[in-house]
């Protein structure tokens, strides 16, 4: 029997491979990054090939470490709706992958402005470049290569997940799981299939498209010559899904929050979509024919925030000190720092909001400020979960926050997360929940794991109880709603 199964994280900025035992203990990890490219203001793009060889690279490192024969299965989480194009007869990319975070594709998104709502009734998803249908027409307007190979029918489209999954089978799988279909824009959440209408309307053919299957399917297996040993594939989703379910996101009033560079909260639920004008709808995972559903708040700055403290104001010298520096003062002495630093995303969605502080008076110190900053971090979440509760109308009693990422390192932050939400905050030993998600999906699939051993396996290190009271938690919510409303719009003219 193997012992191990390895998790393939496929990030914005490197990869990284980790081998996980039966007990849920990093035996190895490699990581390796691979630079951006910012063509244009507003562009991002990366080379495929970059992506790949440094993918490679890391699983040859662990398997070296560990050998291919104790290998169970391979478990693939990726950065979601980045798009690649690829030539069928020779495997070689036809262009760069055009990533999430680019905007290129903003004018074709106001040019399909009347179907927003046709949009969001099939997909759960907004009418916005992040996602990969704008990506792929933008590519077959504007890249000679790519259209003509469309046109002869010579051109694959895939989100990261499909690229590497072709190149680990030599070309013999040209496949992706629900999560990451979801979020392309052309995929029919209810019928859970391409959308034969979306197709057409942005003109994208169904023969560049991937298969799709559930996130615990076995794939493929990987190409004999590359470990010395075919090793199956069988699973792959998204990260923040990867992230949710490693946390037991199939438990009843569990949500979960990323604490990364901006903020990723979602919560499953369940067989029921839920739609919001707010939030994302999408699909949580399938396992075999179960579908969960899901809703997603994305906020733009979250960790960065910390960041700009140090580089942008000077106040820390390090990330670590923004806790202490909190904790010199009882409280922000009415000063709310509202953190729209790039616009607002959940549940505003004002990209003209910019960074406000208030309430200075002569007696405002830098600790204030501090403090002030890492409330400002709570209240976005608080202000995603008020969402959550309005959108699901009361059905769902949210109960517990999991959380990852570095940011939720800090106690500070924690504490007054758990006191401004007034629900238990549970943070894990193993911060690395997109890695284990992943694993935990291709451990499902092979019987290496089952749901029990996930949540046995993700050890909780530190519980945060609420210990404000209502009158208190409802008072200085309110003025961090007064503060933000005088951010919205600043930027507009």
């Amino acid at each position: 029997m193997s012992k191990y199964v390895l998790a393939l994280d496929l990030g914005t900025t490197g990869n990284k491979a980790i081998v996980f035992d039966k007990q849920g203990n990093t035996i190895a990890s490699a990581y390796s990054e691979f630079p951006q490219i910012f063509p244009k203001e507003g562009w991002v793009e990366h080379n495929p090939n970059d992506i790949w060889e440094t993918a490679l690279k890391v699983i040859a490192i662990v398997i070296e470490k560990v050998g291919a024969k104790n290998i169970q299965a391979i478990g693939i989480t990726n950065q979601r709706e980045t798009t690649i194009i690829w030539d069928k007869k020779t495997g070689k990319p036809l262009y760069n992958a055009i990533v999430w975070q680019c905007r290129r594709t903003e004018n074709i998104c106001k040019h399909f402005s009347q179907f927003k709502k046709l949009i969001k009734e099939k997909t759960g998803l907004f009418l916005d470049p992040y996602f990969s249908a704008t990506k792929i027409k933008w590519l077959i307007d504007n890249v000679e290569d790519v259209n003509k190979k469309v046109k002869s029918k010579d051109a694959l489209f895939g989100t990261v997940d499909s690229w590497i999954l072709y190149n680990l089978t030599a070309g013999k799988c040209h496949a992706t799981d629900i999560t990451n279909a979801s979020r392309t824009m052309i995929f029919n959440i209810k019928t859970l299939e391409y959308d034969e209408e979306l197709l057409n309307l942005f003109e994208i053919p169904r023969h560049l498209l991937p298969q799709v299957f559930p996130s615990n399917h076995l794939f493929g297996y990987t190409n004999k010559k590359l470990f010395g040993k075919e090793i199956p594939i069988t699973g792959i989703i998204g990260d923040q899904q990867a992230s949710l379910f490693a946390h037991g996101g199939w438990r009843n009033g569990l949500i979960k929050n990323t604490y990364g560079t901006g903020l990723f909260i979602m919560t499953s639920t369940k067989s029921k979509i839920y739609y919001s004008d707010n939030l994302i709808s999408t699909i949580a995972w399938q396992i075999d024919n179960d579908v969960e559903y899901a809703l997603e708040g994305s906020i733009f700055v979250g960790g960065s925030l910390i960041q700009w403290l140090r580089d942008g104001l000077g106040i820390i010298n390090d990330t670590k000190e923004v806790e202490d520096l909190a904790k010199k003062v009882n409280s922000s002495e009415n000063v709310v720092f509202v953190p729209a630093l790039t616009g607002l995303g959940a549940p505003y969605w004002d990209p003209s909001a910019r960074g406000l502080v208030i309430g200075i008076t002569r007696g405002t110190t830098k600790e204030h400020i501090a403090r002030a900053a890492l409330e400002g971090i709570a209240f976005q979440t608080r202000d995603v979960f008020e969402e959550f509760v309005k959108t699901t109308k009361n059905e769902i009693d949210f109960s517990t926050l999991a959380v990852d990422g570095g940011a939720s390192k800090n106690n500070f932050l924690m504490q007054f997360q758990a006191d401004i939400l007034g629900i238990d905050i549970e943070r894990p030993y193993i911060t690395e929940s997109t890695a284990l998600g992943a694993a935990a999906m291709a451990a499902i699939s092979t019987g290496f794991w089952d749901k029990n051993n996930i949540l046995k396996i993700r050890e909780i290190e530190k519980e945060f109880k609420p210990k404000m009271d209502n009158k208190t938690r409802k008072k200085i919510y309110n003025k961090w709603l007064n503060a933000l409303q005088r951010s919205l719009n600043w930027a507009k003219d």
